[in-house]
């Protein structure tokens, strides 16, 4: 197998772009498409200060690179879960990475926030892990963007990602998610601008890029995703992608060209509860980040789990 570009020998095929790609030229496309990503949408402006959340996984690690390999001011973030050894390696990773690369890093820890990890979450909840746990990222996410000065807050979810989130939102028609499912949300008082400039390649393609470029990162998935349905819904496209390459692609970004006449009065509220209208001050009485109710979802959380533990000592 050739490669398209140079027909130089090819390590990876791209059916859905009817390629074959070397190293070298393999690395040049990958550029190419977060580049492409970034300009179609607008996702970062020159001078803009990234902070990049960074898990430990492929695609978070290698999406900073990249962003330092394009010439953005990058920053990481890295939240603590404590997951036993899969949160310990993870944090080992990216750690190192930014070691390596003298790239700024934060951390943090839920355990330090919440009084428990996200196994002690869902016990406490009676909620499977995940929902937990994305509470706490984008709380977390978007406060320490604000705390550090970033201007945009920039995640690793790739095309595969955010194609299963879109298929599941939509075979439940959950309106107040699809509106938001797009790779760029802009800025808002209290929220910051989020962007997903991996957007325009797969999961396969990332895990190429990361080898390639000799990326360690953690290789055993969240012990909690294990039952997860965008899993099941990952295998379910896959399959269809197999039968017909470049479907992920076109199902995505036909929606996302879509999107504006499906919700033409804007993104609607994320929860039932943000329907009621912000707090009176905009803020959490507890908190103080930014909050539709008098108490943020977060702060309710942090209350349900000390009171759940509590009960179960």
């Amino acid at each position: 197998m050739k490669c398209r570009a140079c027909t130089r020998k090819a390590v990876i095929k791209l059916p859905s772009h009817n390629s074959a790609f070397c190293p070298d030229c393999f690395d040049r496309f990958v550029l190419s498409q977060v580049g492409r990503a970034i300009e179609e949408r607008s996702m970062i402006a020159p001078g803009d200060h990234v902070l990049v959340a960074v898990s430990g996984g492929k695609d978070s690690l290698a999406l900073w690179e990249i962003l330092m390999r394009l010439g953005f001011r990058t920053t990481g973030f890295h939240l603590d879960l404590g997951i036993g050894d899969y949160s310990r390696e993870s944090r080992s990773h990216v750690e190192s990475f930014a070691s390596r690369h003298g790239l700024p890093l934060t951390i943090e820890s839920l355990r330090d926030e919440v009084d428990g990890s996200v196994s002690d979450i869902a016990r406490a909840t009676r909620r499977p892990a995940c929902s937990g746990c994305g509470l706490s990222k984008r709380y977390f996410f978007n406060r320490t963007a604000l705390r550090t000065g970033a201007t945009v807050l920039a995640t690793g979810h790739n095309l595969d990602d955010e194609v299963s989130r879109l298929f599941g939102n939509l075979l439940h028609w959950h309106d107040e998610y699809l509106a938001k499912n797009r790779p760029d949300l802009p800025s808002l008082e209290g929220l910051s601008k989020k962007v997903k400039p991996l957007v325009r390649l797969t999961e396969k393609e990332m895990a190429t890029y990361a080898f390639l470029r000799k990326i360690p990162y953690v290789l055993q998935e969240c012990p909690h995703s294990a039952d997860a349905k965008q899993l099941l819904y990952k295998k379910l496209l896959n399959e269809v992608e197999a039968a017909s390459p470049g479907t992920k692609h076109a199902f995505l970004f036909g929606f996302l060209d879509r999107i504006d006449r499906f919700y033409p009065e804007g993104s609607p509220p994320e929860t039932k509860e943000e329907a009621s209208g912000l707090a009176p001050d905009g803020r959490c009485e507890q908190c103080g980040e930014i909050s539709w109710t008098p108490v943020c979802s977060f702060c309710r959380l942090k209350e349900r789990v000390r009171t759940g533990l509590s009960e179960k000592r």
